[in-house]
């Protein structure tokens, strides 16, 4: 390409990444959106405003203070839906079993997430796992006084749709995530999408350890492969590593090198 065609070439290829840039900054500021409009009704002294005495009462006497361990599962994947999880402190991660009893890692989640939900308002057993990443505080919630909440508080309810459709979104993503993209674009995306979801320590890596099995799991590809690709973006600069910690040097480039629209 020369002259007025790389001219047009590079101004199509700008306008790509800026659309990508835009969107994707849309994208993140629709999720704390949702998410804090989440958290300012789902708290004790929002429902102590809107629930009668009685129901306020109930709520307070029946949700409790769990502590997990790192390793130790919230929930099991096939067990009876008993109540909700609302995440404290702490990472965890959702994952099913496949076929060969392999993970098959769904999504991550962190504090100031609920769990558990979506088999409850459908009523049927928990569809995955939920398994501590470190050491995990959450408040239980019983399914009966959950689903009372939601019943008799409009604004929880409406947050709650908000959250569901946006969760819906990132599942139709990750169908177009992995039936499109190479392994290389889908590790640049996962790694931005980590950042987004987890956020940064203050040296800037991302706020979770993960294995390169679990990376492969993210990703759909062989470990070995993972550990290639991870070699290849660290000697790129595109990322920093210390272990099992990942930072992310140039999120531009990571940004065009997996057509990134978070």
């Amino acid at each position: 390409y020369h002259g007025i065609e790389a001219d047009g070439l590079r101004l199509k290829n700008d306008n790509f990444a800026d659309e990508n840039h835009k969107n994707s900054s849309m994208s993140l500021e629709k999720q704390i959106f949702i998410e804090n409009k989440f958290l300012s009704v789902f708290n004790d002294r929002a429902f102590k405003e809107i629930l009668s005495k009685e129901d306020y009462t109930k709520y307070i006497n029946a949700k409790q203070t769990l502590f997990f361990n790192k390793g130790e599962s919230l929930f099991e994947e096939g067990r009876n839906v008993e109540g909700v999880f609302f995440i404290e402190s702490g990472t965890a991660k959702l994952y099913k079993l496949g076929f060969n009893r392999k993970e098959q890692i769904l999504r991550f989640i962190k504090e100031g997430d609920i769990i558990g939900y979506r088999a409850l308002l459908i009523g049927e057993a928990y569809q995955a796992t939920a398994e501590a990443m470190s050491d995990l505080q959450a408040t239980y919630i019983p399914a009966d006084v959950f689903l009372h909440l939601l019943e008799v508080d409009p604004q929880l309810s409406f947050a709650m749709l908000q959250k569901i459709s946006f969760e819906l979104g990132e599942s139709s993503n990750t169908v177009t995530f992995l039936a499109q993209k190479t392994v290389r674009e889908r590790l640049a995306e996962v790694l931005l999408l980590l950042e987004q979801k987890l956020g940064t320590d203050p040296e800037g890596f991302i706020k979770i350890s993960l294995t390169r099995e679990e990376i492969a799991n993210l990703i759909g590809t062989a470990t070995e492969s993972a550990i290639r690709l991870i070699s290849e973006f660290k000697q790129d600069n595109y990322i920093e590593v210390e272990g099992r910690n990942l930072k992310i040097l140039n999120h531009e480039k990571l940004r065009k090198l997996g057509h990134v629209v978070l």
